[in-house]
């Protein structure tokens, strides 16, 4: 990170669903540079919540974009789970398929909301906003 508060060093993003068509319209949308001074990103892709834990258990995830309708777990309650059982977690977006949600996106700690569908004309800025505010924290084993 330098001092200005960016970063061009690489990045990884881990985005959860168990749908293929969300977890493309989130790299789609966000692109592999969202920012000229983000990235490049590269993504991790994962379909179950105990792919999630321990991937981010190994440590190198920058970013979680989970997907709040993702089945058997929502990524709202995920991101709660993440916030208080991994120490150093991942700064954490969520996406919500509805405005009233929004509470419970507050509520799962997680720093950043994507409204689905996801919009790329939106999306790139707030994942480069995340990646630039909240720089990589090592595992804690």
């Amino acid at each position: 990170m330098s001092a200005a508060g960016t970063t061009d060093a690489p990045a990884t993003v881990l985005v959860y669903s168990h749908r293929a068509e969300v977890r493309e319209s989130v790299r789609t949308a966000v692109g592999r540079r969202p920012a000229r001074d983000v990235g490049p990103l590269t993504w991790l892709e994962c379909t179950t919540p105990d792919e999630v834990v321990a991937a981010v258990d190994r440590g190198g995830i920058d970013l979680c974009v989970l997907d709040g309708e993702a089945q058997p777990a929502g990524g709202l309650a995920l991101a709660r789970q993440l916030d208080q059982e991994v120490p150093g977690r991942p700064a954490v977006c969520v996406l919500i398929a509805r405005q009233p949600d929004r509470w419970l996106a507050h509520w799962s700690r997680a720093e950043g909301i994507l409204p689905m569908p996801v919009d790329p004309l939106t999306a790139p800025a707030v994942v480069a906003d995340l990646l630039r505010t909240h720089a990589r924290r090592p595992a804690v084993r």
